[in-house]
């Protein structure tokens, strides 16, 4: 391998050449046959590529109302830890404990040493504090791991975690994380703490990481597959990052051209790539790698033309100005528009023999190519200016502080000083539309989308490319005489293959499968139809996740948008006491604002004002964001909020276990993994869950299956499931349709089938199956409980969610209501508490007698 792109291919012909240039000047898209083709650009080719390079540039910084401005951050580099579980063979970054010993220093930067780097940074005018270190280095180095214990950190990302709120508490600098490999988990630990963060892909060719010899070989962060996971997470959660790619470490130009287009998909698909970096390799000594020639500066500079016409206008591109032996002019003209972090005070750490320019130097080389050198935040000014979701409120003050708040650059006055960083004590005050559960039926929505459709749930374009790209459901032929003898002998012998002809039953085998799971469900639950009376309580619809599901969720300013308070929780609780309710049922948005400590107070709230009602309450999702903000392992957090009151869970958040589709219909909420991480947690400290999918979007029967052959798992090892919940696709106001993406909701055909494969798939394990009158009627709930379902739900009382989607089917149903549905599928009725046991009589009595209707006095308002 050499710094040049290795290709055995033979160069492009000159008239390949004059094709690619053409429609680079002309604006075409260009294909990866075409950018490979281009970055093999040289002499006058490259000149021509470079001129029609920094007019795209140049039109983007005028869009963005800085016309022949360049930027740079100033900044200080602290390097956390060198030690690092990977074997990159160009680096000298990372290091072993002994030689940290020798040579005097700690496994891990002090806390002290961390502070004092920030300070001084602080005092020369610095605004970013660049948090550089190893992957993971305590699942190598058991020095690491003893480190981390003997000063109370769980792992590497809680200590980056501390040291970057003692940072902007302390010294003012805003974080810039480089961590290396983040689960989705560790960006939702992170972003409250800092204002951007980054990692390089560095490369999508997967042999430099998978074959002797290469590069990457022994790295198991380096895998390419598990980097542009992180990228995609990054997107999901909103956090503005920095990647980029090393150039000349052995890929050819096709994996450089590759690599390129795999980080505008991610850009396009997510808009939280804030810049990126085209960083040319220069072999050091004592690595496997220095005897590699370094990248030729017409390597850098035809990857940096390329990048610039791939990414387009509006995109941010680096290149490192240590790394280029002055060769300024020659990086401008190519089309970036940014230096990255220079320090007036810390070397490169990652490139220690390369010393930073001086800042003057820098600005009197950009100003002889024409450009004004201008200070630039940690996050680009794009992010500065829209604010939420892209910055986290805990550190949104500390950014405007140091913001220009007409361009989003740094602020050349702002006094560098620390600011309190905090979690809010309490929830927000109560605000907005808080009779929504009231008034929902009578006056309707204020719109049909909230007000930032276009932003929050990412590009719809690139979503609906990836949708059409499956095809459509395959209808699969399978013998289903023999499917339906094996369901009627033994369900749990069906095979995968059985179990997909069922889902596919129309006509009279989907009737005789309806049989067949209306008698496993007689002989394992009986007759009754069981239902709970139970209020829900939806503590505020405020937030930022950005499921593109769901028409419940507002940002603070929509016109439906609330918040409740405590007390008026508490009462709505007591309200549904008076009426009967063995139970609330309490979930909310992921409101921004809301404090990880506030899901306790919730919870003590109810059970201080109503000691003998049950609370189920809390999504996986909303576990996962209180553990999060509070710093608790999410057991640790469960065992908090049960401790708190909490009885149960819902099983919410799931839609459907398989991150393919997940990754379709949400845009930030959490990975399957971590819901069965959730669920499986809670149920081990004794806290039950339900179990749930919503189905008839994106989906196909072979999700549906994959989804409950893991409840069964779960189940079998936990035992920790009440029931399963259907939740069929309300569409009417769901953003993905809207969009043009999902199906409008599930058949009645489709509603049967999965009803009764349910009942069969999950036997013996989850004996309670479901339905839902708020999304199906009285009708298509009795319709259900004909196909294998045993359980009706609650009275609700409060529904909004459904509602807000589109339901035609009301906000409650009294107990007669829900009497009378059972009473029409021919079945004796019983109410149930939350975990299927018996109500007490003076509960049923008060139930009866008020049908379960709420008193008068709602809503309850301000």
């Amino acid at each position: 391998m050499d710094g040049t792109a290795t290709d055995a291919s033979i160069p492009p012909t000159a008239n390949a050449m004059r094709r690619a240039l053409r429609r680079a000047r002309d604006g075409v898209a260009l294909d990866t046959t075409e950018a490979e083709v281009l970055l093999q650009a040289r002499g006058e080719d490259l000149l021509d590529l470079c001129a029609s390079a920094a007019r795209v540039r140049d039109a983007g910084l005028e869009a963005a109302g800085r016309p022949g401005v360049i930027t740079y951050s100033k900044s200080v580099f602290i390097p956390l830890t060198r030690l690092c579980r990977d074997k990159c063979h160009y680096c000298t970054f990372a290091t072993v404990p002994g030689r940290l010993r020798r040579e005097g220093q700690g496994m891990f930067m002090s806390p002290d040493e961390v502070l004092e780097v920030a300070r001084r940074g602080a005092e020369l005018g610095c605004k970013e504090a660049l948090i550089t270190l190893g992957d993971k280095p305590e699942d190598r180095w058991p020095e690491a791991r003893e480190w981390l214990d003997a000063h109370g950190y769980d792992d590497t990302v809680a200590y980056v975690r501390a040291m970057s709120i003692r940072i902007l508490e302390e010294t003012g600098l805003l974080p810039h994380l480089n961590p290396g490999v983040l689960s989705w988990t560790d960006f939702q630990r992170l972003k409250p703490v800092s204002a951007s963060m980054g990692m390089m892909l560095e490369t999508t060719a997967t042999r430099l990481w998978s074959e002797p010899g290469g590069p990457h070989f022994g790295s198991p962060d380096k895998e390419p597959a598990v980097r542009l996971r992180v990228l995609e997470d990054a997107g999901r959660s909103s956090v503005p990052f920095t990647s980029g790619l090393l150039i000349g470490i052995g890929e050819t130009y096709r994996e450089r051209a590759e690599s390129l287009f795999a980080l505008r998909k991610v850009s396009r698909a997510y808009h939280g790539v804030q810049e990126l970096i085209l960083q040319n390799f220069r072999a050091k000594p004592d690595t496997a790698m220095r005897g590699m020639p370094d990248a030729e500066l017409d390597e850098l500079v035809a990857a940096v033309a390329v990048a610039r016409h791939l990414m387009g206008p509006t995109a941010c591109l680096q290149a490192p100005p240590n790394l280029v032996d002055g060769e300024y002019e020659r990086l401008i003209a190519a089309g970036i528009d940014d230096w990255g972090g220079v320090s007036p005070l810390t070397p490169d750490h990652v490139n220690p023999e390369r010393p930073w320019p001086q800042i003057e130097r820098l600005a009197e080389r950009s100003a002889a190519a024409g450009f004004e050198l201008r200070e630039r935040l940690a996050v680009y000014p794009e992010y500065v200016r829209r604010g939420e979701p892209w910055l986290d409120p805990r550190v949104l003050p500390h950014v405007r502080a140091l913001a220009d708040p007409a361009t989003g650059l740094a602020n050349p006055d702002a006094e560098v000083r620390g600011l309190p960083w905090q979690e809010p004590e309490d929830l927000p005050e109560s605000y907005g539309r808080t009779d929504l559960h009231a008034t929902i039926d009578t006056e309707g929505r204020t719109g049909d989308r909230r007000a930032d459709f276009e932003d929050v749930y990412g590009d719809w374009e690139v979503l609906r490319e990836q949708v059409l790209a499956k095809g459509a459901p395959e209808r699969l032929a399978g013998d289903l005489r023999e499917a339906l003898a094996v369901a009627a002998d033994d369900p749990t012998r069906l095979t995968d293959d059985q179990a997909l002809a069922l889902f596919h039953a129309d006509g009279p085998a989907l009737d005789a499968l309806c049989r067949i799971a209306d008698g496993v469900r007689r002989d394992a639950v009986g007759e009754d139809v069981t239902y709970c009376v139970t209020r829900n309580i939806n503590f505020t619809n405020v937030c930022y996740t950005g499921c593109r599901f769901c028409a419940f969720a507002q940002r603070r300013t929509d016109a439906d948008a609330y918040t409740l308070s405590l007390e008026q929780v508490a009462d709505r609780a007591a309200q549904a006491w008076e009426v009967g309710a063995t139970e609330v049922c309490m979930q909310g948005g992921i409101h921004p604002d809301l404090p990880g400590t506030a899901y306790f107070d919730i919870a003590r709230a109810v059970k201080e004002r109503v000691p003998g009602i049950h609370v189920h309450a809390f999504s996986p999702m909303e576990v996962v964001n209180g553990a999060t903000r509070t710093g608790l392992s999410i057991r640790d957090w469960l065992q908090r909020a049960k401790e708190s009151g909490l009885d149960s869970i819902p099983g919410t958040a799931a839609e459907i276990l398989d991150d393919e589709v997940r990754w379709v219909l949400t845009k930030g909420k959490l990975p399957a993994a971590t819901w069965v991480e959730v669920v499986t947690t809670a149920h081990e400290l004794g806290l039950r869950s339900s179990s749930t999918m919503m189905y008839g979007h994106v989906d196909t029967p072979a999700h549906w299956l994959g989804h409950l052959r893991l409840l069964a798992e779960i189940q079998q090892r936990t035992g920790g499931f009440t029931e399963f919940v259907t939740l069929p696709f309300i569409h009417t106001n769901a953003p993905v349709y809207l969009a043009g993406i999902a199906r409008p909701g599930p058949t009645a055909r489709d509603n049967r089938a999965v009803i009764a494969m349910a009942r069969l798939l999950l036997h013996p394990h989850i004996p309670n199956i479901q339905t839902s009158w708020v999304k199906l009627g009285a009708e298509g709930a009795a319709e259900m409980l004909r196909s294998g379902a045993n359980d009706l739900g609650g009275t609700l009382m409060e529904e909004t969610i459904s509602r807000m989607a589109g339901s035609a089917y009301g906000s409650y149903k009294s107990v007669r209501d829900l009497q009378a549905i059972a009473e029409a599928a021919g079945r004796p009725h019983r109410q149930r508490t939350t975990t299927y046991g018996e109500v007490p009589a003076e509960r049923r009595a008060v139930a009866l007698a008020s049908d379960g209707h709420l008193p008068e006095l709602l809503p309850v308002l301000d």
